[in-house]
C-alpha cells in the first residue's frame, strides 16, 4: 500500500494549515512540520527545516548550522541556502492557493551576501491568489543570520493554476 495518496492529499493548502493549526503550540511542533514538508519534497527535507510561522502570506522557516549543510570554508552552502529560500516561498504559496489550485516553481534565483554560518532564518511574505487563474507569482525571500544581518536572498517564481 502506497502513502502518496495521503501525501497528495496533505500537500492541500487547507491540510497544510490544518496541520499547523494543531502544531504549532506542540514543542517541537515546528521540527515536525518540517519533517512532514520534507516528506511531502524529498529533496528540501535534506536541509531538516523547521517552520516557525505559516499562514496565507506568510513563511518563515530556519535551517541549522550542521555539517551536512556546510562546503568546504566552513560556511553553510549555497544550494543549502538555496533550498532553504525554496522552501520559505514555496510555504508560503502552498497555504496561499485557493483549494484545487497548484503552484509549481518555474525560477529560483539567489543573490549571495555575506558568509553564512549559524542557524538561518528565511522569512517570506507573498501575495494570497484569489483564483484559480494561471498566474505567475514572484516572491522573495530574505535569509538572516542568528544576529538578523541579511546573508542572502532568494528570487522565485511560482505558477499557480488549477490542479
Amino acid at each position: 500500500m502506497s502513502i502518496l495518496p495521503d501525501l497528495k492529499r496533505l500537500a492541500s493548502p487547507s491540510t497544510l494549515k490544518s496541520v499547523w493549526g494543531m502544531l504549532k503550540a506542540m514543542p517541537r511542533g515546528g521540527v515536525v512540520m518540517g519533517r512532514i514538508i520534507g516528506r511531502l519534497a524529498p529533496y528540501t527535507g535534506t536541509i531538516r527545516p523547521e517552520i516557525l510561522a505559516l499562514e496565507p502570506g506568510f513563511a518563515k522557516v530556519r535551517m541549522a548550522d550542521a555539517r551536512r549543510v556546510r562546503n568546504h570554508l566552513n560556511s553553510v552552502h549555497a544550494i543549502a541556502l538555496m533550498n532553504l529560500g525554496e522552501v520559505a516561498t514555496g510555504t508560503a504559496m502552498l497555504v496561499s492557493v485557493p483549494e484545487g489550485a497548484r503552484a509549481i516553481i518555474v525560477h529560483l534565483g539567489m543573490d549571495y551576501l555575506k558568509k553564512a554560518r549559524g542557524p538561518i532564518t528565511a522569512e517570506c511574505r507573498c501575495e494570497v491568489p484569489t483564483s484559480l487563474e494561471r498566474k505567475e507569482y514572484a516572491l522573495t525571500a530574505e535569509l538572516t543570520n542568528a544576529d538578523g544581518v541579511l546573508v542572502a536572498r532568494a528570487h522565485a517564481r511560482w505558477l499557480v493554476d488549477a490542479g
